[in-house]
Protein backbone atom coordinates (compact mmCIF):
# COMPACT_ATOMS: atom_id res chain seq x y z
CA UNK A 1 0.00 0.00 0.00
CA UNK A 2 1.44 3.54 -1.14
CA UNK A 3 2.27 6.33 1.43
CA UNK A 4 -0.51 8.05 0.45
CA UNK A 5 -3.02 5.90 0.95
CA UNK A 6 -1.61 4.72 4.43
CA UNK A 7 -2.38 8.38 5.36
CA UNK A 8 -5.36 8.32 4.00
CA UNK A 9 -6.95 5.53 5.68
CA UNK A 10 -5.20 7.27 9.43
CA UNK A 11 -6.86 10.76 8.20
CA UNK A 12 -10.27 8.27 7.96
CA UNK A 13 -10.02 6.50 11.25
CA UNK A 14 -9.21 9.45 12.71
CA UNK A 15 -11.61 11.46 11.48
CA UNK A 16 -14.56 9.09 11.93
CA UNK A 17 -13.02 7.38 15.53
CA UNK A 18 -13.46 3.75 14.24
CA UNK A 19 -11.70 1.24 12.31
CA UNK A 20 -14.90 -0.07 10.92
CA UNK A 21 -16.64 3.36 10.21
CA UNK A 22 -13.66 4.03 8.22
CA UNK A 23 -13.37 0.49 6.40
CA UNK A 24 -17.05 0.88 5.18
CA UNK A 25 -16.32 5.05 3.66
CA UNK A 26 -13.27 3.66 2.33
CA UNK A 27 -14.81 0.60 0.53
CA UNK A 28 -12.01 -1.62 2.21
CA UNK A 29 -12.53 -4.46 5.06
CA UNK A 30 -11.90 -3.63 8.59
CA UNK A 31 -8.28 -5.81 8.68
CA UNK A 32 -7.05 -3.75 5.54
CA UNK A 33 -7.53 -0.82 7.52
CA UNK A 34 -5.82 -2.37 10.45
CA UNK A 35 -2.97 -3.20 8.50
CA UNK A 36 -2.76 0.43 6.91
CA UNK A 37 -2.84 1.76 9.67
CA UNK A 38 -0.22 -0.72 11.70
CA UNK A 39 2.15 -0.05 8.63
CA UNK A 40 2.34 3.62 8.93
CA UNK A 41 2.83 3.22 12.91
CA UNK A 42 5.48 1.22 12.12
CA UNK A 43 7.29 3.16 9.03
CA UNK A 44 7.05 6.35 11.35
CA UNK A 45 8.36 4.16 14.79
CA UNK A 46 5.76 6.00 16.91
CA UNK A 47 1.86 5.25 18.37
CA UNK A 48 -1.05 6.92 16.01
CA UNK A 49 -3.51 5.90 17.65
CA UNK A 50 -4.76 4.22 21.49
CA UNK A 51 -7.43 1.25 20.77
CA UNK A 52 -10.06 0.53 23.07
CA UNK A 53 -12.86 -1.79 22.94
CA UNK A 54 -15.05 0.83 22.94
CA UNK A 55 -13.12 3.78 20.97
CA UNK A 56 -9.93 4.84 19.26
CA UNK A 57 -7.84 8.00 20.57
CA UNK A 58 -5.29 9.84 18.72
CA UNK A 59 -1.81 10.00 20.63
CA UNK A 60 -0.21 13.54 20.31
CA UNK A 61 1.96 12.40 17.64
CA UNK A 62 -1.56 11.40 16.24
CA UNK A 63 -2.88 14.75 16.49
CA UNK A 64 0.29 16.15 14.62
CA UNK A 65 -0.44 13.72 11.76
CA UNK A 66 -3.72 14.20 11.07
CA UNK A 67 -3.22 18.10 11.27
CA UNK A 68 -0.47 17.86 8.46
CA UNK A 69 -2.36 14.65 6.44
CA UNK A 70 -5.39 16.24 6.37
CA UNK A 71 -3.60 19.63 4.61
CA UNK A 72 -1.20 16.95 2.63
CA UNK A 73 -4.40 15.21 1.44
CA UNK A 74 -6.17 18.33 0.30
CA UNK A 75 -3.23 19.49 -1.38
CA UNK A 76 -3.04 16.77 -3.53
CA UNK A 77 -6.93 17.14 -4.07
CA UNK A 78 -6.28 20.28 -5.18
CA UNK A 79 -3.24 19.95 -7.39
CA UNK A 80 -5.73 16.85 -9.20
CA UNK A 81 -8.23 19.25 -9.82
CA UNK A 82 -5.95 21.85 -11.30
CA UNK A 83 -4.57 19.62 -13.81
CA UNK A 84 -7.65 18.01 -14.56
CA UNK A 85 -9.08 21.51 -15.70
CA UNK A 86 -12.17 21.52 -13.63
CA UNK A 87 -13.17 21.25 -9.94
CA UNK A 88 -14.69 18.03 -8.47
CA UNK A 89 -17.49 17.40 -7.17
CA UNK A 90 -17.50 17.25 -3.18
CA UNK A 91 -17.55 14.32 -1.54
CA UNK A 92 -16.63 12.32 1.83
CA UNK A 93 -16.63 12.62 5.61
CA UNK A 94 -17.15 16.55 6.83
CA UNK A 95 -17.33 17.39 10.55
CA UNK A 96 -18.76 20.16 11.73
CA UNK A 97 -18.79 21.91 15.66
CA UNK A 98 -20.89 24.80 16.58
CA UNK A 99 -22.59 25.45 20.25
CA UNK A 100 -25.43 23.47 21.59
CA UNK A 101 -28.74 25.64 20.28
CA UNK A 102 -26.85 27.32 17.51
CA UNK A 103 -26.22 23.88 15.92
CA UNK A 104 -29.99 22.34 17.10
CA UNK A 105 -31.94 24.91 15.70
CA UNK A 106 -29.87 26.87 12.54
CA UNK A 107 -26.59 24.71 11.43
CA UNK A 108 -28.59 21.40 11.08
CA UNK A 109 -31.24 22.67 8.39
CA UNK A 110 -28.43 24.04 6.72
CA UNK A 111 -26.44 20.68 7.12
CA UNK A 112 -29.39 18.37 5.64
CA UNK A 113 -29.97 20.74 2.80
CA UNK A 114 -25.89 20.71 2.22
CA UNK A 115 -26.29 16.85 2.22
CA UNK A 116 -29.16 17.15 0.29
CA UNK A 117 -27.47 18.99 -3.08
CA UNK A 118 -24.25 17.05 -2.55
CA UNK A 119 -24.83 13.51 -2.42
CA UNK A 120 -21.39 12.06 -1.84
CA UNK A 121 -20.73 14.09 1.16
CA UNK A 122 -21.42 12.65 4.56
CA UNK A 123 -21.10 14.43 7.80
CA UNK A 124 -21.27 14.63 11.45
CA UNK A 125 -21.42 17.33 14.46
CA UNK A 126 -20.26 18.09 17.67
CA UNK A 127 -22.30 20.43 19.65
CA UNK A 128 -20.86 21.48 22.41
CA UNK A 129 -20.48 25.04 24.32
CA UNK A 130 -16.89 25.21 24.30
CA UNK A 131 -14.13 26.36 21.97
CA UNK A 132 -13.13 23.23 20.69
CA UNK A 133 -9.42 23.20 19.05
CA UNK A 134 -10.77 22.36 15.46
CA UNK A 135 -7.63 20.77 14.31
CA UNK A 136 -6.51 18.91 17.39
CA UNK A 137 -10.11 17.10 17.08
CA UNK A 138 -10.16 16.99 13.21
CA UNK A 139 -13.11 18.87 12.30
CA UNK A 140 -13.56 20.72 9.38
CA UNK A 141 -15.76 23.85 9.76
CA UNK A 142 -16.54 25.50 13.11
CA UNK A 143 -19.18 28.58 13.52
CA UNK A 144 -17.62 30.63 16.80
CA UNK A 145 -19.55 33.50 18.27
CA UNK A 146 -17.97 35.69 19.95
CA UNK A 147 -14.54 37.62 19.19
CA UNK A 148 -11.79 35.31 17.72
CA UNK A 149 -8.43 35.28 19.26
CA UNK A 150 -5.49 35.42 16.85
CA UNK A 151 -4.87 31.86 14.99
CA UNK A 152 -4.17 30.35 11.41
CA UNK A 153 -7.84 29.27 11.20
CA UNK A 154 -10.00 31.23 8.23
CA UNK A 155 -12.81 33.13 9.24
CA UNK A 156 -15.92 34.62 7.51
CA UNK A 157 -17.74 36.51 9.25
CA UNK A 158 -21.78 35.83 8.86
CA UNK A 159 -23.54 38.01 11.22
CA UNK A 160 -23.76 39.20 14.82
CA UNK A 161 -26.06 38.10 17.84
CA UNK A 162 -26.39 40.12 20.86
CA UNK A 163 -26.65 39.41 25.11
CA UNK A 164 -30.37 40.33 26.29
CA UNK A 165 -31.92 40.14 29.30
CA UNK A 166 -34.74 37.47 29.39
CA UNK A 167 -37.90 36.44 31.41
CA UNK A 168 -41.30 35.18 31.04
CA UNK A 169 -44.25 37.95 30.59
CA UNK A 170 -45.65 35.81 33.73
CA UNK A 171 -42.87 36.99 35.58
CA UNK A 172 -42.77 40.32 35.05
CA UNK A 173 -46.49 40.94 35.59
CA UNK A 174 -45.86 39.63 38.88
CA UNK A 175 -42.71 41.22 39.71
CA UNK A 176 -42.56 44.07 37.07
CA UNK A 177 -40.11 44.74 35.04
CA UNK A 178 -36.60 46.55 35.46
CA UNK A 179 -35.66 49.64 33.68
CA UNK A 180 -32.33 50.31 34.59
CA UNK A 181 -29.79 47.66 34.63
CA UNK A 182 -29.08 48.46 38.57
CA UNK A 183 -32.73 47.76 39.22
CA UNK A 184 -31.51 43.63 39.01
CA UNK A 185 -30.67 43.82 42.09
CA UNK A 186 -34.33 43.57 43.04
CA UNK A 187 -34.64 40.84 40.61
CA UNK A 188 -34.30 36.71 40.78
CA UNK A 189 -31.58 36.38 38.65
CA UNK A 190 -30.62 32.90 37.27
CA UNK A 191 -26.38 32.72 35.88
CA UNK A 192 -25.58 31.31 32.72
CA UNK A 193 -22.33 30.10 34.26
CA UNK A 194 -21.74 27.07 36.60
CA UNK A 195 -20.60 27.32 39.17
CA UNK A 196 -20.52 30.85 39.85
CA UNK A 197 -22.57 32.43 42.93
CA UNK A 198 -21.54 36.03 41.50
CA UNK A 199 -22.49 37.64 38.06
CA UNK A 200 -21.08 39.85 36.23
CA UNK A 201 -22.67 41.56 33.33
CA UNK A 202 -21.79 44.28 31.01
CA UNK A 203 -24.53 46.90 29.75
CA UNK A 204 -24.23 50.51 27.79
CA UNK A 205 -24.99 53.75 28.95
CA UNK A 206 -24.89 56.64 26.86
CA UNK A 207 -21.96 54.77 24.95
CA UNK A 208 -20.10 53.85 27.86
CA UNK A 209 -20.13 50.53 29.50
CA UNK A 210 -22.02 50.12 32.70
CA UNK A 211 -21.01 47.20 34.73
CA UNK A 212 -23.80 45.48 36.60
CA UNK A 213 -22.60 42.96 39.44
CA UNK A 214 -24.42 40.73 42.15
CA UNK A 215 -25.09 37.86 43.95
CA UNK A 216 -27.43 35.05 42.69
CA UNK A 217 -28.99 31.64 44.40
CA UNK A 218 -29.25 29.69 41.60
CA UNK A 219 -26.35 29.15 38.52
CA UNK A 220 -27.01 26.67 35.33
CA UNK A 221 -24.12 25.27 33.50
CA UNK A 222 -26.47 24.48 30.40
CA UNK A 223 -28.98 26.75 28.14
CA UNK A 224 -31.80 24.23 27.79
CA UNK A 225 -32.21 24.00 31.87
CA UNK A 226 -32.03 28.14 31.54
CA UNK A 227 -34.82 28.22 29.42
CA UNK A 228 -36.95 25.67 31.13
CA UNK A 229 -36.24 27.65 33.97
CA UNK A 230 -37.53 30.90 32.36
CA UNK A 231 -40.41 29.54 30.37
CA UNK A 232 -42.47 28.23 33.91
CA UNK A 233 -41.53 32.11 35.67
CA UNK A 234 -39.28 31.88 38.36
CA UNK A 235 -36.74 34.40 36.93
CA UNK A 236 -34.28 36.76 34.83
CA UNK A 237 -31.14 35.46 33.23
CA UNK A 238 -28.71 37.14 30.00
CA UNK A 239 -28.26 35.09 26.89
CA UNK A 240 -27.23 35.70 23.98
CA UNK A 241 -30.26 36.61 21.20
CA UNK A 242 -30.79 33.09 18.88
CA UNK A 243 -30.79 31.50 21.97
CA UNK A 244 -34.13 33.09 23.16
CA UNK A 245 -35.65 33.60 19.40
CA UNK A 246 -38.17 30.84 19.88
CA UNK A 247 -39.22 31.54 23.15
CA UNK A 248 -39.68 35.63 21.77
CA UNK A 249 -41.38 34.35 18.34
CA UNK A 250 -43.82 32.19 20.36
CA UNK A 251 -44.46 34.84 23.23
CA UNK A 252 -43.03 32.25 26.27
CA UNK A 253 -40.18 34.54 26.65
CA UNK A 254 -39.88 38.67 26.37
CA UNK A 255 -36.69 40.89 26.79
CA UNK A 256 -36.44 44.09 28.92
CA UNK A 257 -33.55 46.42 28.89
CA UNK A 258 -33.27 46.61 25.55
CA UNK A 259 -32.09 50.20 25.35
CA UNK A 260 -28.79 48.69 27.29
CA UNK A 261 -27.92 46.11 25.34
CA UNK A 262 -24.21 45.86 24.96
CA UNK A 263 -21.97 45.72 21.84
CA UNK A 264 -22.95 42.41 19.32
CA UNK A 265 -21.15 39.54 19.16
CA UNK A 266 -19.57 38.42 15.89
CA UNK A 267 -20.64 35.35 14.65
CA UNK A 268 -17.94 33.76 12.29
CA UNK A 269 -17.48 30.59 10.09
CA UNK A 270 -14.19 29.20 10.55
CA UNK A 271 -12.35 26.29 9.38
CA UNK A 272 -8.46 25.42 9.16
CA UNK A 273 -7.19 24.73 5.80
CA UNK A 274 -7.15 28.52 3.95
CA UNK A 275 -6.60 28.35 0.21
CA UNK A 276 -5.91 24.35 -0.08
CA UNK A 277 -9.52 23.65 1.48
CA UNK A 278 -10.41 20.55 0.12
CA UNK A 279 -13.96 20.62 -2.34
CA UNK A 280 -15.99 19.37 0.24
CA UNK A 281 -14.70 22.00 2.95
CA UNK A 282 -15.21 25.09 0.20
CA UNK A 283 -18.56 23.86 -0.57
CA UNK A 284 -19.90 23.82 2.59
CA UNK A 285 -18.16 27.08 4.02
CA UNK A 286 -19.32 28.69 0.85
CA UNK A 287 -22.64 26.66 1.70
CA UNK A 288 -22.85 27.80 5.21
CA UNK A 289 -22.16 31.54 4.87
CA UNK A 290 -24.59 31.94 1.84
CA UNK A 291 -27.49 30.34 4.30
CA UNK A 292 -26.09 32.26 7.57
CA UNK A 293 -26.18 35.91 6.16
CA UNK A 294 -29.65 35.20 5.18
CA UNK A 295 -30.80 33.86 8.55
CA UNK A 296 -32.49 36.98 10.39
CA UNK A 297 -31.52 35.60 13.72
CA UNK A 298 -27.73 36.64 12.89
CA UNK A 299 -28.75 40.39 11.59
CA UNK A 300 -30.92 41.36 14.59
CA UNK A 301 -28.02 42.87 16.76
Amino acid sequence: MDRFRELQVFVKVAETGGFAAAARLLAMSPPAVTRAVSALEARLNTRLLVRTTRSVRLTENGRRLLADGRSILNALEQAEESVGGSPQAPRGHIRVTAPVLFGCHVVTPILGAFLDKFGDVTAETLFVDRVVNVVEEGLDVAIRIGELPDSSLTAIRVGSVCRVVVGAPAYFEKHGSPEHPSDLADHRLINPLAFGSRISWTFMQNGKPFVFESETRLALNTNDAILELLRGGWGISRLLSYQVAAGIRDGTLKTVLDAFRPVPVPVHVVHPEGRIASAKVRALVDFMVENLRQNEILQMA
